[in-house]
């Protein structure tokens, strides 16, 4: 009861404060979230709509939400499968996830991972490597990649249009929005 109070608190906020290129609504099942963030500009992701998975435990905010790319994209932080190494996604001591965190702060620091990569603690050593040593080679690719990936998911969406941000939000507002309408979530969880 708790989770989902505070969980359509939070998808509310994001309707009346919307935050520019992070949108997030929810599915049938208010545990199951969606979520789309826009490449930060100056970067290879710029331009590009990224799309990511959200699942919510029982115990959230107390344990943290577990969040997948959708979209690929190249970047030494998430590997192939879509998992992201950000520390504020797992529990301590391992991680710095806090209660008081929501989905709108973890989806601003994916923003800001998208923009600095953390060569540290990378999922795709390869990737961090290329970046380091070829760094010119790094951004092409990485180009190259959101151009396949992202600007084909943000045309398809936008009806073609290479001029996304304001039409992108459209969709979560609308989700977010009809969250008060959902039925109970707990009786469609297994």
């Amino acid at each position: 009861m708790q989770c989902s109070l505070r969980l359509k608190k939070e998808l509310e906020r994001f309707r009346t404060q919307p935050m520019s290129g992070i949108s997030c609504w929810p599915t049938d099942n208010l545990y199951e979230l969606k979520a789309s963030v826009m490449g930060p500009d100056g970067t290879p992701y710029e331009n590009g709509v990224f799309y990511i998975d959200i699942q919510i435990p029982d115990k959230y905010p107390f344990i943290p939400p577990s969040l997948r790319f959708v979209t690929p994209i190249y970047h030494p932080n998430v590997d192939d499968s879509g998992r992201i190494c950000l520390p504020t996604l797992k529990s301590p001591p391992q991680g710095a996830w806090k209660p008081n965190m929501n989905l709108a702060s973890i989806l601003v620091d994916i923003q800001l991972l998208m923009a600095e990569p953390n060569f540290n603690d990378p999922l795709r050593s390869e990737l961090s490597h290329e970046y380091q040593v070829n760094r010119d080679s790094f951004m092409k690719h990485a180009r190259e990649h959101t151009v396949k990936h992202a600007l084909q998911s943000q045309n398809e969406l936008s009806g073609a249009s290479s001029d996304s941000c304001n039409q992108f939000s459209r969709p979560s507002v609308k989700h977010a929005a009809e969250v008060a309408d959902l039925p109970d979530p707990k009786k469609k969880r297994t």
